[in-house]
């Protein structure tokens, strides 16, 4: 009588609840694509499509249509070919170009770096500066709360474009505060008005984060391994940051996807008005405010730019809701 010996078969590797809900939300697959082309299109600009805003001028293609219009009107054919070799430059401008003649594709192109920068950065200082006021609002309470509740329901009663206008305006002069300065040659912006709108977005934003981590806090604060802590003599240092921020951030990471995306929107907005990025940088606000006068002859003028904006904010957003629905705690199974 011979014994059977069990197949003893190599455990598969369990995949994180992070990843499995992730493959399962299709608003964060769609949104995390959308993001990575711009990502890659940003960080890819300059070897995609060299490009000087300083030098981008052919005033004999002013608001030509793009040139892959070549390929069926004859109108396109004659405006893109090469009066030396005679030769159809379908790829020359697949945008069109403007009223300088300027290539609107290689502007949209380099514009992603500006407009992802900004984004990004005024959400990280907006959220680092939120968070740190909301944890000391929502843990200590007293006076701090008090005094840090009023001024978040003060900033919240106004529209955020309005207070970003506000606050953009304050500095928009020839000779910005060496701060403004230091942070334009920090962020290699190469532009104090930028700077000045990206701080502006950045304020504008704090008392969101203020609102959000305190309601977190709060929550957090009382729960059992936050009390055991406590009473095991942790200090008040300690526990928030070994205990209290790791479990608040979930709601702090949607909450930085989605005000990239408002960010964004709320820098155009100033490039458009003429108080945050200025020409001849290529920015999607900027570039949209330039073309207004152009945008029934040459429509394409605009609407690439707008393509732009929408799709990228589009991205984040998607990619906010589908964070949300992955990080929610309660969707444990």
């Amino acid at each position: 009588m011979t014994a059977t010996v069990p197949v003893q078969t190599k455990p598969r590797k369990q995949q994180s609840i992070f990843w499995r809900r992730f493959r399962k939300s299709t608003p964060g697959k769609v949104g995390a694509i959308i993001v990575a082309i711009f990502v890659l299109l940003a960080v890819l600009a300059s070897v995609i499509r060299p490009y000087d805003a300083m030098t981008d001028r052919d005033y004999r293609l002013k608001l030509k249509p793009p040139s892959i219009m070549a390929m069926w009107d004859q109108g396109a054919r004659e405006a893109y070919t090469d009066p030396v070799s005679g030769k159809v430059e379908v790829w020359k401008a697949p945008f069109g170009t403007d009223n300088l003649g300027r290539d609107i594709y290689a502007r949209v192109l380099h514009g992603s770096r500006i407009s992802l920068k900004v984004g990004v950065l005024s959400t990280i200082l907006a959220l680092l500066l939120g968070t740190l006021l909301g944890l000391l609002a929502g843990y200590f309470g007293g006076w701090i709360d008090s005094v840090l509740g009023y001024f978040s329901d003060v900033m919240m009663a106004f529209p955020s474009i309005l207070l970003a206008i506000g606050f953009a305006t304050i500095f928009s002069s020839d000779h910005p505060p060496l701060l403004i300065s230091a942070l334009d040659r920090l962020f290699a912006l190469n532009s104090p008005q930028l700077v000045t709108a990206m701080l502006a977005v950045s304020i504008v934003q704090i008392p969101v984060y203020i609102r959000l981590t305190r309601a977190v806090v709060l929550s957090v604060r009382e729960m059992e391994y936050v009390q055991a802590a406590g009473a095991l003599g942790a200090s008040s240092g300690r526990m928030l940051l070994r205990h209290v921020l790791p479990n608040s951030l979930s709601p702090l990471i949607v909450q930085a996807a989605l005000s990239i995306a408002t960010a964004t929107i709320e820098v155009a907005a100033l490039g458009f008005l003429g108080i945050g990025a200025q020409p001849p940088l290529p920015e999607w606000g900027t570039m949209i405010s330039d073309s207004r006068q152009y945008y029934l002859d040459a429509p394409w003028t605009m609407i690439f730019p707008g393509l732009a904006i929408l799709f990228s904010v589009l991205g984040f957003n998607l990619l906010g809701d589908g964070l949300r629905d992955i990080l929610d705690p309660r969707g444990t199974r």
